[in-house]
């Protein structure tokens, strides 16, 4: 028990070590104005580098990158059903199912999967 918690203590101690020495060496002391400037073939920007962006859209990939990763973990159930018990098996699925509708609705409710133009 004890060597289990000094092992956490030091790995916990040497990630934030890692963290602090990568925010302070990672900082820009120098900023240059043609550095800082989007690059066009040496000639100036014909239009702005930042266009805006739909924050739904992105809001969109999310979601379907939250079910992506769902349905890669529903797949391996299948495989699963022919070495475990039945009842436990089907409880399982339903109760993992049920979140994941139960997220659907949440989302489809909130409004956030009808796409909307404004």
């Amino acid at each position: 028990m004890i060597l289990m918690l000094t092992m956490s203590t030091i790995i916990i101690l040497i990630s934030f070590i890692v963290m602090i020495l990568a925010s302070i060496l990672s900082k820009k002391s120098f900023h240059d104005r043609e550095k800082n400037s989007p690059f066009e073939c040496g000639f100036d920007p014909k239009c702005s580098a930042r266009m805006p962006f739909s924050l739904h859209f992105f809001l969109i990939a999310i979601i379907f990158l939250i079910f992506d990763v769902e349905i890669a973990l529903i797949l391996p159930i299948i495989v699963i059903m022919k070495f475990s018990n039945l009842v436990v098996w089907m409880t399982t699925s339903m109760f993992f199912l049920f979140i994941l509708l139960l997220g659907l609705f949440h989302e489809w409710n909130q409004g956030a999967l009808e796409w909307t133009t404004n």
